[in-house]
């Protein structure tokens, strides 16, 4: 079976209007919560085989936060322009080209794209994945054959449930 897991960045700081979308840090929940939510995977023992991350600044740093916190190497986390903005279209289009070698995969992004794409592939209808939501998923598909409710939900954690 593979796993998917979608992961919403952690909140954002809004507070430099200078600032582009793409360049928004994590603000100080942001910096917590991507850590706890990093040791929530590790006890659940999500090991992927591949992360690929939207390389604007707030999912770039949830990505890396949470890497860490699994043991997976910073360096080997790929950063793919189409996830910045992208649609729930443009999401599925990036994890059907997925090599088959991979089984986990862990794929951080933004909203509404990442909602969008679990009440498309998943099971199970999420109002919003609030942000440092995490999304786990399983099908038994290839990557290429992912399709409307092809995945069954594992899991679904955020912050706000432990706090």
């Amino acid at each position: 079976m593979k796993k998917i897991i979608l992961v919403r960045h952690a909140k954002s700081y809004w507070g430099n209007q200078s600032l582009s979308d793409f360049d928004r840090p994590l603000n100080k929940r942001g910096k917590s919560d991507a850590p706890f939510m990093g040791k929530i995977l590790k006890e659940k023992s999500v090991k992927p085989d591949l992360i690929i991350s939207s390389p604007a600044r707030r999912a770039k740093k949830t990505a890396m936060v949470i890497a860490d916190k699994i043991g997976y190497p910073e360096k080997k986390i790929i950063f793919d322009e189409e996830l910045y903005e992208a649609t729930s279209n443009n999401i599925l289009k990036v994890l059907k080209l997925v090599d088959e070698v991979y089984q986990t995969v862990i794929l951080f992004g933004h909203n509404p794209g990442l909602t969008l794409l679990n009440n498309f592939i998943s099971n199970n209808y999420i109002d919003n994945i609030p942000t440092c939501g995490v999304v786990a998923m399983e099908f038994d598909k290839e990557w290429i054959e992912l399709d409307k409710n092809s995945c069954t939900q594992l899991f679904f954690e955020y912050p706000k449930l432990y706090k």
